[in-house]
């Protein structure tokens, strides 16, 4: 098998595509693996759709499924593209909905299926958060300083919530956030709906304008915006390497 592992401004994925459909949670278990294979946040597998360009598979490092990734959206858009399965505009079918996607080079904008709100403004060890699902759910907590991103912390919300857990800092109107990520168990480098579960609550707040900067942990420049109520993600994406396995 052909393997590529792409890195969406620090989220890493392994990605290929086949024509059986079948449960790849073991698979994404091992070629995930760090040490042992060749290491990822997670797995995407794109299969044939009578509907829309593609279908996708996506799985988290540990093997379970997730219906939503959108730094994984903007992965395999790239690399769909690339390897002549679709045009540079695509509709492509998740578990949390359809999702457009277009590229542009080495950037990759996606179109966001609609979001949630769950819960707002509760409090919990000494915290403000509100439940967004933004194709999975995340814990948003406003913050004036990053640092206090709390990792015990974020595993006690996680396990209670079901839920990622994001930090989110506003400095001249633009976003810093930090996530905890579900199905990694671990503080990733960036979460794409992460940052957008943050932008929706800092937005309603008007803490920041309707298109923003935004920053996750690996320190790489995304957009977000909001345009006649749909939500869209923008940013690089890079093809590290291709490898058979």
């Amino acid at each position: 098998m052909t393997y590529t592992k792409y890195s969406a401004s620090g989220n890493d994925f392994i990605i290929f595509h086949t024509f059986n459909k079948q449960d790849y949670s073991k698979k994404a278990i091992s070629l995930c693996n760090r040490t042992q294979g060749i290491g990822a946040d997670g797995l995407i597998v794109l299969i044939p759709n009578k509907t829309y360009d593609f279908e996708w598979l996506f799985y988290n490092s540990d093997g379970s499924t997730a219906l939503m990734c959108a730094n994984g959206t903007r992965a395999c858009a790239h690399y769909a593209y690339n390897n002549n399965l679709t045009k540079c505009t695509m509709s492509f079918q998740t578990g949390a909905g359809i999702i457009y996607s277009e590229v542009s080079g080495d950037i990759v904008q996606t179109q966001l299926t609609k979001h949630q709100v769950i819960k707002e403004d509760f409090k919990e060890y000494g915290y403000t958060w509100s439940l967004i699902d933004t194709g999975v759910p995340h814990l948003v907590c406003i913050v004036e300083d990053l640092d206090n991103f709390d990792i015990n912390l974020c595993v006690k919300m996680r396990q209670k919530y079901n839920a990622n857990v994001n930090f989110v800092q506003v400095k001249n109107k633009k976003l810093f956030v930090r996530t905890f990520e579900k199905g990694v168990e671990a503080e990733t480098l960036a979460c794409g709906t992460g940052m957008v579960a943050c932008f929706i609550r800092t937005n309603e707040l008007f803490l920041v304008e309707n298109e923003v900067f935004v920053y996750p942990k690996s320190k790489e420049e995304l957009s977000i915006r909001l345009e006649n109520d749909k939500l869209y993600l923008k940013g690089k994406v890079k093809k590290v390497f291709v490898t058979q396995i």
